[in-house]
């Protein structure tokens, strides 16, 4: 059914990878559909702990197909994707502001990486900046784009980017339009980390085997949900909050078993996150 990307599953790593090389993965509404659609079906998948956003070839996503944009300024629109690739991946309990067209990302409940393998530009540094971490090759590099083509901060940017970076540098990166390499994104904040290009992928997959085997899921399910939830609180209820759902934990078996792990000096055996509950349980 994907004809813009490729879906891979392979314990504990659900991947999903931009498959255009030849357009520089450039996005489309097919690929958003389908990105979507396995976005959903990895966050259902009990051998799934966290969901891996990458591209093919040497760039990670050029921004919007020139095509579309040039079909745009005609008045034309794209063909609507088939029925067949609807989904409605995350929580659908969250704020609004989590469940728009790319910050969907942000409500699903395992986390959501993306592993930056080229050049990332224009509506794909808002899709980056939606994923729950970022590292990048050292071939890696970000350029909004929006000044040089007459748009605007697409896509949520206007709010993503000066949370990750601060105003300054946000407006910086907005205003001028300029191209950022991999160095300077890891000092300002926009990755996490930047590996040898050789590297990216294996070491994107042995930090979430080291997840899988040490962290509880429903925990980092509940986790992420606090951090995005309370970017739009008061710090005063985001401490209530976390009180409360401290409480909360410590009727979960999971509770249990990291303290019984941890007395007994083995490896925590917690449960995966399957269909709608993580764990099983409604608390997250």
């Amino acid at each position: 059914m994907y004809e813009q990307i490729l879906y891979e599953v392979d314990d504990p790593v659900a991947t999903v990878t931009l498959n255009r090389p030849d357009k520089l993965n450039a996005w489309t509404d097919r690929m958003a559909a389908e990105v979507r659609h396995a976005v959903a079906a990895a966050e259902s998948d009990a051998r799934v702990v966290a969901i891996v956003l990458t591209g093919a070839g040497r760039g990670f996503c050029a921004g919007a197909d020139m095509k579309v944009l040039q079909g745009l300024t005609g008045g034309q629109r794209e063909a609507a994707p088939p029925e067949a690739l609807a989904a409605e991946p995350g929580r659908a309990d969250m704020p609004k502001s989590f469940r728009g067209t790319y910050t969907y990302l942000m409500s699903v409940r395992k986390p959501v990486i993306a592993a930056v393998n080229g050049p990332v530009a224009g509506m794909a540094v808002p899709i980056v900046a939606a994923c729950d971490l970022r590292f990048a090759s050292d071939r890696a590099s970000f350029m909004t784009a929006f000044s040089r083509r007459g748009l605007v901060a697409e896509w949520g940017s206007s709010w993503l980017l000066p949370r990750l970076l601060g105003p300054a540098h946000a407006m910086d990166l907005l205003f001028s339009a300029r191209k950022v390499e991999a160095a300077e994104a890891e000092r300002i904040g926009l990755v996490n980390r930047v590996l040898p290009h050789d590297e990216l992928l294996p070491f994107v997959r042995s930090y979430v085997e080291e997840m899988a085997a040490t962290c509880s899921p429903a925990s980092i399910a509940i986790m992420k949900r606090q951090v995005y939830e309370h970017l739009l609180e008061s710090l005063e209820t985001a401490e209530k909050d976390a009180f409360g759902r401290m409480l909360e934990s410590f009727r979960q078996p999971d509770f249990k078993e990291g303290v019984s792990a941890f007395v007994e000096k083995r490896s925590p055996r917690f449960a995966r996150i399957q269909g709608g509950d993580p764990g099983g349980r409604k608390s997250a």
